[in-house]
């Protein structure tokens, strides 16, 4: 009796157990922190208060990761983007990429985000205000190699486009790409696009992966 007692509570109670350990919170960061990557790009926590980070993201760094913005705030308890900072001016950010981190993560989760803005590459760029889409999936762990070493990350697939816009001749587009994000790291790792869904943007877009990293305290 009592080992059928066991068996019913490790049914029901050891998956809720595994799913715990596997959940990942936003990592602690702390100003000073800093991510330099391939081809020059760094990425570095200014400032912290009890609601936010102050992220600056170098020129070097895709025009599609920090999405031409040099200041971004990034909310604490997700990293949701939700400011530009220029000087002391603050703006809503409304463009893509808001919801890429999105704490906790957990390995099957998954996730969608919408924006309306100005193409910043492709054949359409700066044209007209089209209506974007995102979904996001935490695919599971692997371990990524990169130039900075090697580290258990979670893959994480994010899908990005727009449907056509026929009176306007903008033809749909759709990129994926894949992230790797590391606990240990406390940001990604590494980006690898989908070749076909980036052949448009040669030049603008492009991989990447870390090289160094300093995480003073």
């Amino acid at each position: 009796m009592k080992k059928m007692f066991l068996l019913a509570w490790a049914a029901l109670f050891l998956p809720a157990l595994l799913c715990a350990q596997e959940k990942i919170e936003a990592p602690a960061w702390n100003v000073g922190d800093k991510w330099v990557y391939t081809g020059g790009g760094t990425i570095e926590v200014l400032k912290s208060d009890p609601t936010g980070f102050v992220v600056k993201f170098s020129e070097a760094v895709c025009v599609i990761e920090g999405q031409g913005f040099e200041t971004i705030v990034l909310d604490k308890a997700t990293l949701h983007r939700v400011h530009t900072l220029k000087g002391q001016k603050r703006n809503k950010y409304t463009m893509g990429l808001k919801k890429i981190f999105d704490f906790p993560y957990t390995p099957g989760k998954q996730w969608k985000d919408a924006y309306f803005a100005r193409p910043i590459v492709g054949p359409a760029k700066g044209q007209i205000s089209l209506e974007y889409y995102e979904k996001f999936k935490v695919l599971g762990w692997e371990e990524a190699a990169v130039k900075a070493g090697k580290f258990r990350s979670l893959k994480i697939e994010v899908i990005r486009g727009h449907e056509a816009v026929p009176q306007r001749w903008v033809p749909p587009m759709e990129v994926k790409g894949f992230y790797w994000y590391s606990p240990n790291v406390k940001y990604f790792v590494k980006c690898e696009y989908d070749p076909d869904s980036v052949k448009e943007y040669r030049g603008e877009v492009f991989n990447w992966e870390l090289s160094s990293f300093y995480l003073p305290k």
